[in-house]
C-alpha cells in the first residue's frame, strides 16, 4: 500500500539482419504509400525511412494505440497528409473496440485526388479459449464498416488495410468483406486461389492480410500479389512433397526465424490513378 508507481514492458530488441531484411521487402514492394503493421512509433517510422529506405518516404504517421506493447499501425508516404482520425477511444461499455487504432487517414496525391486508408491490426485468435477474441474481431469488423459509411465507395477512393488476422470466409469478418462496395484485391487478382493469395502460414497457408478497395479504386486497378521472399522457411513451405524445386525462394539473407522481415506476407497492389 506503500508504493506509486507503473510498470511498462521491455522493448524488443531486433536484429540489424531483420531490419535489413524488412527493409529489403519494402524495396521490393516499392511503394509510393506503405501501410505498415506493429511499429513502435512516428520518429522509430521516420528513422527507419531514413537509415534503411534513403529517405523514400516524405511523410510518416503513427498514433499511440492500445497495445501496451507499442505494436501500432501508421503510414509511410510519398504525399502529403490531409485528415487524419483515431478511434482508440472507441468503446462498447467498458471495453474498448479496437486492439491498437483503426487509424484514418487522408493522403493527398494532388489538389484534386485524395485516397482515404483506414488501416487496422485486429484482435488475434492467440489464447481465444473462450470466443472472446473471435467476438472483438466481430466487432471492430461492425466498427470499421460503420466508418465507411460516410464515403461514397462508387466515388472515393477509399482502401482498409491491415492484418485482419482472420480468414476470407470467417464469420468475424463477415461485416466488412461482405460489404458492397468493397473489393479484396487478392481476390481480383487470383479468385479463389489461397494457394496464391496466402499471406501466413501456421498449420495451414492461410490470408490473413488485407487491401480491401472501393468500388473508384477497383476501377484503376492494375496488379497485385504477396511480397513473401522476407519470411522464414518459404523455401521449405513451397516444396511439394515430392522434393521438386520449390516455387517461391526467400531471400538469402532470411537465415532464421529471428531474421526475417515478418511472418506475414507483404500485400500489395498498383492503381492507374490516370483513369481517375
Amino acid at each position: 500500500n506503500s508504493w506509486d508507481g507503473s510498470i511498462e514492458y521491455k522493448k524488443a530488441r531486433f536484429s540489424d539482419i531483420a531490419r535489413e531484411n524488412t527493409a529489403k521487402v519494402m524495396k521490393k514492394v516499392n511503394a509510393d504509400i506503405a501501410c505498415v503493421i506493429e511499429a513502435d512509433n512516428r520518429i522509430a517510422l521516420k528513422n527507419f525511412d531514413t537509415h534503411l529506405l534513403n529517405s523514400k518516404y516524405k511523410h510518416e504517421m503513427l498514433i499511440d494505440g492500445n497495445d501496451r506493447r507499442g505494436i501500432d499501425v501508421g503510414l509511410l508516404s510519398k504525399f502529403v497528409f490531409g485528415e487524419i482520425n483515431t478511434h482508440i477511444y472507441e468503446k462498447v461499455g467498458r471495453s474498448t473496440v479496437f486492439s491498437r487504432d483503426c487509424l484514418e487517414l487522408e493522403v493527398k496525391i494532388s489538389d484534386d485526388i485524395s485516397i482515404f486508408f483506414l488501416i487496422n491490426h485486429f484482435k488475434s485468435k492467440g489464447y481465444d479459449l473462450d470466443g472472446r477474441s473471435s467476438a472483438k474481431r466481430t466487432r471492430q469488423s461492425e466498427f470499421v464498416a460503420k466508418y465507411l459509411q460516410k464515403y461514397d465507395l462508387t466515388k472515393d477512393l477509399v482502401v482498409v488495410a491491415g492484418d485482419l488476422n482472420d480468414t476470407p470466409n470467417s464469420n468475424p469478418l463477415k461485416p466488412l468483406l461482405d460489404l458492397n462496395g468493397l473489393h479484396d484485391v487478392l481476390e481480383i487478382q487470383y479468385g479463389s486461389d489461397i494457394s496464391k493469395r496466402w499471406t501466413y502460414h501456421y498449420n495451414d497457408f492461410e490470408q490473413i492480410d488485407y487491401l480491401l478497395i472501393s468500388d473508384k479504386m477497383k476501377s484503376l486497378f492494375l496488379e497485385a500479389g504477396v511480397e513473401r521472399r522476407g519470411m522464414y522457411n518459404l523455401r521449405k513451405l513451397t516444396t511439394d512433397s515430392g522434393g521438386r524445386v520449390a516455387e517461391e525462394e526467400q531471400f538469402d539473407t532470411v537465415t532464421h526465424w529471428t531474421n526475417q522481415a515478418s511472418d506475414h506476407g507483404a500485400v500489395w497492389c498498383t492503381f492507374d490513378l490516370d483513369l481517375f
